[in-house]
């Protein structure tokens, strides 16, 4: 694969010291020890995929860009988002996946806001600067469990993949965009489980240590008619991609005056 533009940039990815990495949502009791992820910024170079669009591979790289051409501009308005966009992206991932259902289970706006996760609300949340992938091997079947109720166990026992779909708001991203991580380039152990820490519970993410093995993409200035499929997670172990890390970073190309960005993403499971 020839790729033959690049940026560079610095990633924040995270250091394996052997103990998992954790992100309090509250504030913990004194004496904690924390181990917060993203402590080791790394300097790679991100490749422009766009001439490469049409041999990417949702099951090889994990992840592609399509056209979205399903009119909806009403992103303000929840109640809209989740009575229209979601039936819309519905219909795109089973257009491209071959799904023979997919649900949709919640969506996050993404602005300029305050870097502290404590403050943000569950719908709008700023860009996350941190190399990650949403899902590891027990959180994908425990979120099936929590979405699907009692239908779970039955669909758990066939293929079940999730994907993100992420598309600008209104206008062209000229800032912030986001790097995907060619699945082929990154080992098992290179994913790094983080803890994420709820008074009530405790989930779980991928974070990733670096190697410079890994191989980073991008769509500079992608435009509201283009959405980005990014798998985050896969039953499947027969050699397919299961886990994607992904990161939005900062373009040196954008113009200082370049307009915020604002995104959306809508996170499915698809079930086969």
């Amino acid at each position: 694969m020839t790729v033959s533009v690049s940026v560079p940039a610095t990633l924040n990815y995270t250091v394996d010291n052997g103990c998992a990495p954790d992100y309090y949502f509250y504030e913990p009791e004194p004496g904690t020890d924390l181990n917060p992820p993203g402590t080791d910024p790394q300097a790679v170079e991100i490749h422009d995929a766009w001439h490469l669009r049409a041999q990417l591979s949702l099951d090889r790289e994990g992840f592609e860009l399509h056209d979205f051409d399903a009119p909806f501009s009403s992103f303000d308005d929840d109640a809209a988002v989740k009575s229209v966009f979601y039936a819309q992206v519905v219909d795109f991932v089973k257009a491209h996946t071959g799904a023979r259902m997919v649900k949709v289970f919640d969506h996050t706006v993404r602005k300029r806001m305050p870097a502290d996760l404590k403050v943000q609300t569950e719908v709008q949340r700023p860009a996350v600067m941190l190399v990650h992938s949403d899902y590891t091997v027990n959180s994908g079947p425990q979120r099936v469990r929590q979405v699907m109720g009692e239908q779970a166990e039955a669909l758990l026992e066939r293929r079940v993949a999730f994907y993100n779909v992420w598309k600008p708001l209104h206008r062209r991203v000229e800032e912030l965009p986001l790097a995907m991580c060619d699945a082929q380039t990154h080992q098992p152990d290179d994913m790094l489980r983080m803890d994420l820490k709820y008074r009530e519970r405790t989930g779980e993410i991928y974070v990733m240590r670096h190697s410079p093995k890994h191989r980073w993409m991008y769509f500079p200035k992608m435009e509201p008619h283009h959405a980005l499929m990014l798998k985050t997670y896969d039953s499947e172990v027969d050699g397919r991609c299961r886990f994607m890390g992904h990161t939005a970073f900062e373009d040196p190309t954008s113009a200082a005056d370049a307009p915020r960005r604002e995104s959306i993403e809508v996170r499915t499971m698809a079930f086969f």
